[in-house]
């Protein structure tokens, strides 16, 4: 950061304080419109730490494996601390896509060690982490969205999810979807099982068609004289004369 830019923010934080003291002196409608400028300000004076937010989200990529590692209830700490450090990043550096998708998968890990039904805010998290990263960058996360949508009985969301992976390049391998944990509610459907197979099948062998190659089409070769095959031409009695 330029040193211009650290006086720019440094500016616009102390403007944001400002605007939240008052807000709380303020009447309750317009204390709602000053709060909200406030935050918007704090939120721009964190954007565009370049170096933080990598820092923030490798720190939050570590966490996340270390958590896989431990125990439920540290698991269970170490998941949240990743969250917060993903949520971090994306405050500093909104379009960082890592910190939206591993921030989703997180939210879906934790899910599961704390065993919480479908239904819990930790699942619509996740989702709205999922949906950020494919706002960032198209179909990044849209197998991960798939599953969200199959473990919640929502098929076609979940096939059309399935489509947008595979169409953007960002689909597993078949075997591996099959043996996903997620898609077993789903794996015995039809439109499940044509999905796969759509992926498993082999593409029909292209004819091959022998050109049959028409001789007065053959470019012309020059003829090589052979002095001992062919007899030497008659002269004639004119040209001898």
């Amino acid at each position: 950061m330029s040193f211009l830019d650290s006086i720019k923010k440094n500016t616009k934080l102390k403007e944001a304080i400002k605007l939240s003291n008052d807000a709380r002196k303020a009447e309750v409608a317009t204390a709602e419109q000053m709060y909200k400028k406030a935050y918007q300000d704090y939120a721009d004076v964190l954007t565009g730490d370049l170096m933080r937010a990598e820092a923030l989200y490798n720190w939050g990529f570590a966490l996340l494996h270390q958590a896989k590692t431990k125990p439920e209830v540290e698991a269970i700490k170490i998941y949240q601390e990743a969250i917060d450090k993903f949520a971090f990043c994306l405050l500093i550096q909104p379009a960082y896509l890592g910190a939206a998708i591993d921030g989703g998968v997180a939210c879906m890990d934790l899910a599961r060690v704390k065993a919480v039904p479908l239904h819990d805010p930790l699942y619509q998290l996740a989702k709205s982490y999922f949906e950020k990263a494919n706002g960032i960058q198209a179909g990044s996360a849209s197998y991960n969205l798939a599953c969200i949508h199959a473990l919640l009985g929502e098929h076609e969301a979940s096939l059309d999810a399935l489509k947008d992976a595979k169409s953007k390049g960002s689909l597993p391998d078949a075997a591996e979807i099959v043996a996903d944990p997620d898609m077993a509610k789903v794996k015995n459907a039809d439109w499940f099982v044509a999905f796969i197979e759509s992926l498993t099948a082999k593409a029909p062998e292209a004819e091959v068609v022998e050109e049959k190659v028409v001789e007065e089409d053959k470019p012309a070769q020059p003829e090589t004289f052979n002095y001992y095959a062919k007899e030497p031409a008659p002269v004639s009695t004119e040209e001898q004369s």
